[in-house]
């Protein structure tokens, strides 16, 4: 092989090895910026997202009790005629019961037509007989033990024949809103102990809160379940011990 064969060959290899050292500096400096920059992606969209649950007993501190009192009679006067006597007769059992007049107020009367189903040549009609005559008397206190005793006497009243009926009194919480504060605050803190739960096993640590929402508000009976109903809540009024409960949903980022 003559000189300048050799010349060229050995140009030939240092330009091979040269263009090597170049590609692996760069492709090592491209993987290291590509490194860095998903990094940073990572980190600054890394996040999640927990719910925190809090909730308590409590109970009612009132009740609402409506009495209505219905009756039939011929005329519209013999009808609000019978309605004030038998008003008494119910104004007469609460006072019996224990109840202040201040206690129960009466709402206006109602007076319609009284209508009866007859038939004629077998078809069914509804023919006007008499009016019917109708008034709320709602009671309203904070003794729920005198309610209780109330509603169960008032059956009394009824196998005397006398036109009444009840609805099942309604047992009120008055500070929902303190009590839906108190359990936001506890829901919150429940939140964070979750996600310090989740991540704990990944060598991070949950930042500050990206975001919080409120779910539904829950007062229920003691034993009750929410059902389906997770975004208007539930609000039970039929009993005197309850349980408020209050979810809250919160985003964390992770650092």
């Amino acid at each position: 092989m003559t000189d300048s064969k050799l010349k060229e060959n050995k140009q030939f290899s240092t330009a091979i090895i040269v263009l090597g050292l170049l590609l692996a500096i760069g492709m090592a400096s491209a993987a290291f910026i590509l490194g860095v920059q998903a990094k940073r992606a990572v980190s600054g969209q890394q996040s999640i997202t927990v719910k925190g649950l809090a909730e308590k007993p409590i109970k009612a501190d009132s009740a609402e009790w409506t009495i209505t009192v219905g009756v039939t009679q011929p005329t519209q006067a013999a009808a609000l005629e019978s309605l004030a006597t038998e008003r008494k007769v119910v104004e007469a059992f609460l006072v019996k019961q224990g109840f202040a007049s201040e206690t129960w107020s009466a709402d206006v009367e109602t007076i319609g037509p009284h209508y009866e189903e007859v038939f004629v040549k077998d078809i069914p009609r509804q023919v006007q007989n008499g009016f019917d005559a109708y008034q709320n008397i709602r009671v309203t206190s904070q003794d729920l033990t005198k309610i209780a005793a109330a509603n169960k006497a008032f059956l009394q009243l009824r196998a005397e024949n006398h036109p009444v009926t009840a609805q099942s009194p309604n047992y009120l919480v008055g500070n929902l809103e303190a009590i839906k504060m108190s359990l936001i605050a506890d829901a919150t803190k429940n939140a964070r102990s979750r996600a310090t739960e989740f991540v704990k096993q990944d060598g991070v640590k949950v930042g500050v809160m990206k975001s919080a929402s409120q779910g539904a508000f829950y007062i229920l009976p003691v034993g009750g379940d929410a059902g389906d109903d997770s975004y208007g809540g539930v609000y039970d009024k039929s009993t005197i011990d309850k349980i408020a409960r209050v979810v809250v949903t919160i985003v964390y980022n992770i650092e």
